[in-house]
């Protein structure tokens, strides 16, 4: 890999299994819109752009190389060997063809390393909801946030902003049966009744048990949680749809945990496998 700044931009090559496109659009962040090859979104507390330049090249701005080396080069896993880690996955399902064959579909999925408190609040607004309508609710909570600096866009709140506008406040941001779980999850965590730290220190059973501490939160928002926000790598969460790609595939033959280590990234690959399928037949 080599890093090469320029006019506020960082360019990136030598890159392996690593796409703007797959990365950014198979469900596991909201506050980014994709563009072809291009996302562009709010982050880490920054406004960014991820554009896909060729194949193993991309471009982040506004960024400097110190940026890069301190906090995107881990947001989008890049310090990652995703080729030794999806040979240890082909390995152990040597037999599996469907897996096979999702893992060429979504060869450029990684997973991306996003802040803790955000996964948990973005997932417990995903509960029975579509995409475009989990970015909407998220847009219009984080308009409560504190303005990003130099920028036109706010942070997500965190758990004391979150606790100010109260549970009548976030009914009113049109968030339904989700605003007393995004209150208790806030509260909990600002009291310390869960602590995301031991979340992030400990297993993905032991962060599960602690996550579904908060009302509202089972195993699934849990899994996406401890998946997508703290890299826990064994978590698979199951959906609805999910359920059916696994169905479909393996019957009652396999569970989640037939994945091992690298469940979660089996778990998106084969999502985006089955989702590119049905979109191909349209």
């Amino acid at each position: 890999m080599t890093v090469t700044e320029k006019d506020g931009k960082v360019n990136v090559k030598g890159l392996e299994y690593f796409s703007v496109n797959q990365t950014f659009d198979c469900g596991q962040c909201f506050r980014f819109e994709v563009d072809g090859s291009s996302a562009k979104g709010l982050a880490m507390g920054k406004e960014i752009t991820f554009s896909q330049i060729n194949d193993g090249e991309i471009e982040i701005y506004p960024c400097t190389c110190s940026e890069f080396e301190s906090v995107w080069k881990r947001y989008l896993s890049l310090d990652e060997d995703y080729g030794k880690i999806r040979s240890g996955l082909a390995e152990l399902r040597r037999e599996d063809k469907k897996l096979s064959e999702a893992m060429i579909t979504g060869s450029g999925i990684r997973i991306l390393r996003q802040s803790p408190f955000e996964t948990l609040i973005s997932f417990i607004i995903s509960q029975n909801n579509n995409i475009p309508r989990i970015k909407k609710l998220i847009s219009a909570l984080c308009e409560e946030g504190a303005k990003i600096s130099g920028q036109s866009e706010k942070e997500f709140p965190t758990p004391d902003v979150i606790m100010k506008i109260g549970v009548d406040g976030l009914k009113a941001l049109k968030t339904g049966f989700r605003a007393e779980y995004i209150y208790d999850a806030a509260k909990k965590v600002a009291d310390g009744e869960v602590d995301l730290e031991k979340v992030k220190s400990g297993t993905a059973e032991k962060g599960e048990a602690e996550l579904c501490k908060i009302k509202g939160v089972g195993p699934k928002v849990a899994a996406c949680t401890l998946l997508f926000g703290f890299g826990k790598y064994s978590s698979f969460p199951i959906d609805v749809w999910v359920k059916r790609v696994m169905r479909e595939y393996y019957g009652d033959s396999i569970s989640g945990k037939d994945f091992g280590e690298y469940a979660g990234l089996a778990q998106q690959y084969l999502f985006y496998h089955r989702r590119y399928i049905e979109e191909n037949r349209k």
